[in-house]
This record gives C-alpha cells, sequence and structure tokens, in this order.
C-alpha cells in the first residue's frame, strides 16, 4: 500500500515522502496514529502543492538573506564597551552586544546565535564576524569597538 508520510517514521522515511509499506503495517500501525495517509489521487496533489509551497518559501528566505548579506558588506557596527588600565576591556564584546547595536543602528535584525566570533573580542579595535545567515549564505559585518 502507498503511503504518504506525515512525519518522520524512523527506518520508513521522512514527513512528506511517498512509501510503499505492508498493507499490515499501513493499516494497522501508520494510519491510525496519524504518521501517514493513503496516497490518493488528492492527497498526492496536495503533497505535491506542498512541496511547491516549500520550494517557494525557502527561495524567498534565501533571497532575504542575500539581501542581508548585501547589506551587511558596506556597514560598520560601533560597539562601546569600557576597559581598565593598558586597554584590555572589562569581560568581552558578545554577540549579543554587537546584534543590539546592529539593531539599534541600522535597524537590521540579526539573531546573536547567527554571529559566529573565533574567539571573544577583549580590545578596542577592528573586527570582522562572519554572519551565517542560512541556505549557506554568509555575510561579513565589520565591528568597531570604541571606548564609552
Amino acid at each position: 500500500m502507498k503511503v504518504i508520510l506525515q512525519q518522520d517514521v524512523k527506518g520508513q522515511g521522512k514527513k512528506g515522502q511517498m512509501i510503499e509499506a505492508s498493507d499490515g503495517y499501513a493499516r494497522n500501525f501508520l494510519l491510525p496514529r496519524k504518521l501517514a495517509v493513503e496516497a490518493t489521487a488528492d492527497n498526492v496533489n496536495k503533497m505535491k502543492m506542498q512541496d511547491k509551497a516549500k520550494a517557494a518559501r525557502e527561495a524567498a528566505e534565501k533571497a532575504e538573506a542575500q539581501a542581508v548579506a548585501e547589506k551587511l558588506q558596506g556597514l560598520t557596527v560601533k560597539v562601546h564597551a569600557k576597559a581598565g588600565t593598558g586597554g584590555r576591556l572589562f569581560g568581552a564584546v558578545t554577540s549579543k552586544e554587537v546584534s543590539d547595536a546592529l539593531k539599534e543602528q541600522y535597524g537590521i535584525e540579526i539573531a546573536k546565535t547567527k554571529i559566529v566570533q573565533d574567539e571573544p573580542i577583549k580590545s578596542f579595535g577592528t573586527f570582522s564576524l562572519k554572519c551565517k545567515l542560512g541556505y549557506e549564505v554568509t555575510g561579513t559585518l565589520n565591528v568597531v569597538v570604541c571606548e564609552g
């Protein structure tokens, strides 16, 4: 019996996949637990429409990520930090502070988890940080840490 999976089923397949399952397994396990629906013409068309919508949504999100990457290209974000003697900062400049400064100065919202810091920023100066925007799109963000 052909069925379309509604959820990931271990050993069978992923959500949205059409699989061939034995009649008993489908009738007694998959269908009653709402893990799958029978692959009727109507359900197959619905699955194809959902796949199209998902592809369109992913394309739009990728285009948006590329637009944000292009915006970041020429921007320099200023982050103010307090320091002690010798120019060393009290603590470090975190990705949350960089994210908040970017939102405040330019209105661009990037989650702190998407900003990649190889090592913590513990001194004044200019730094380049990578931003993983999703869909293999990365942008470079220039950050200037100054006293304030």
